[in-house]
């Protein structure tokens, strides 16, 4: 082959390329788990609970092949009280806000139980959507005066006075209601939806603490001192792989402060030159190769931060064969904010930099990483 020929054939070669690295985006299921619709958490920043809920009705049609829509709001009921005991306790110095994290959930059907949605919106009156902005605001004013202690004696009817402001605007606590023409105690509805909640764990990835092992991972929003046994990324990824294979979704904590992540585009991907982020949203793009330390150095320089809790229930592949997590978002399905019906998917780049802990059942987990663990 001469070399004017040579040259003609690695143009070709090369444009073909370049147009193929630009393709718009066309997914195609491949592992899609039995999930509810997605709904909006409103002006709220309840995610946490959102997520969870929509992780825990997976796992009931996964235990049961019931389909039951859980209180998100009855979770945020009563975490509210033990958010106020830690906050006062330690005189301000502690996170007071409308965040939380997937176990705290868990914590709150331990000692309370579950009950759906119908039993406990937390919406009064004709509200349709949540706002707890003046509710916060209102319980805020009142812990830092209880802190003040302006009488120099705090009055034992202090958490009285908190709670009733929560009946107010999210609605009496539940002890027992009807559900499909059965009476039940919250934490009854629970065991008979087989909901366990020392059946799920906490994993990070960190290089801050050994691993497997288990630790509490200072992030803001973890104001209950959660543990997660924390595992190398790679681990984390063959975690949620092995889950998602067998049938098991996953909680996600993960950072969408990224510009590449994008609700109305529907994906979340890092692009290997950061020109692309953009372009990237809309068109395939070769993606940054992740390692342990570029992560730990992202997160230790705040520019992975715990910002919003999502729920993964499958994969999806694009045209070219790239794997996607299809991740249940708690915006709403508004076709001006969102896409996929609600979904982002994370490409495995997104996810293996900006996933900061994953929430499962302990037997979604592979033998090979529970032994190491020790569970």
């Amino acid at each position: 082959m001469n070399i004017n020929k040579l040259f003609i054939c690695f143009g070709i070669a090369l444009s073909s390329l370049m147009i193929s690295a630009q393709e718009t985006y066309k997914f195609t299921d491949v592992i899609d788990l039995d999930a509810t619709p997605v709904i909006s958490q409103g002006n709220t920043g309840t995610c946490w609970s959102f997520s969870t809920s929509s992780f825990i009705e997976s796992e009931i049609m996964r235990l049961t092949g019931k389909s039951v829509d859980v209180s998100e709001m009855y979770n945020v009921r009563n975490t509210y009280p033990k958010k106020a005991n830690i906050y006062v306790s330690r005189q301000g110095k502690a996170q007071f806000s409308e965040g939380g994290l997937a176990h705290d959930v868990f914590n709150s059907i331990r000692d309370h139980g579950l009950v759906p949605v119908d039993t406990y919106s937390g919406l009064l009156g004709n509200k349709e959507t949540h706002n707890h902005a003046e509710m916060v605001s209102i319980l805020t004013a009142m812990l830092d005066t209880y802190i003040k202690n302006p009488g120099r004696s705090l009055d034992p009817k202090w958490r009285e006075a908190y709670a009733a402001v929560l009946d107010v605007y999210l609605g009496k606590n539940i002890t027992e209601f009807n559900y499909q023409g059965k009476k039940y105690t919250p934490l009854q509805f629970a065991e008979m939806v087989k909901i366990n909640a020392d059946d799920y764990i906490n994993i990070t990835s960190f290089t801050q603490a050994p691993f497997y092992k288990d630790f509490i991972l200072n992030i803001p929003d973890n104001f209950s001192n959660g543990s997660f046994y924390n595992v190398p990324i790679d681990d984390l990824v063959a975690i949620i792989n092995d889950a998602l294979a067998n049938g098991y979704t996953a909680e996600i904590d993960c950072d969408v402060s990224e510009k590449t992540f994008s609700a109305k585009d529907g994906v979340a991907v890092i692009p290997a030159n950061k020109l692309n982020n953009l372009k990237a949203l809309h068109s395939i793009y070769p993606e940054m190769d992740v390692t342990q330390e570029y992560r730990q150095q992202e997160f230790e320089n705040f520019k992975t931060t715990d910002d919003h809790l999502m729920h993964i229930t499958g994969t999806v592949k694009d045209q070219n064969g790239n794997k996607y997590y299809k991740v249940k978002n708690s915006w709403g399905t508004d076709e001006k904010r969102t896409k996929f019906n609600g979904y982002v998917y994370f490409s495995e780049a997104y996810l293996r930099l900006k996933t900061i802990s994953i929430t499962l059942h302990k037997d979604g987990i592979p033998e090979t990483i529970t032994a190491k663990l020790a569970l």
